[in-house]
């Protein structure tokens, strides 16, 4: 993954911001909060856990995939790829 040198600290402050999510859950779930908070923590560390995810996919398609022979309405191989990856996440 050499090419993820170019974001190196952009991807070191996400995963130190999700690990600091995750450590917001385990301190509800020490303290016994209600569900709801810490369902709410949860969803938001998956959240930043599929974002992190994007991007670093995205970087790999962008760096290490073809685009497809043919173009047609809906833009390169890569591209289309790239777009059905986003929606998943979304």
């Amino acid at each position: 993954m050499s090419h993820t040198i170019r974001e190196k600290q952009k991807l070191l402050n996400r995963v130190r911001r999700i690990k600091g999510q995750i450590e917001a859950i385990e301190r509800a779930l020490e303290e016994e909060r209600e569900c709801m908070d810490v369902l709410q923590l949860i969803t938001s560390s998956r959240g930043a856990m599929n974002g992190l995810l994007a991007v670093v996919l995205e970087d790999h398609i962008r760096t290490h995939l073809v685009d497809a022979q043919t173009d047609d309405e809906h833009g390169s191989g890569k591209e289309q790829l790239i777009e059905v990856v986003h929606s998943y996440f979304k």
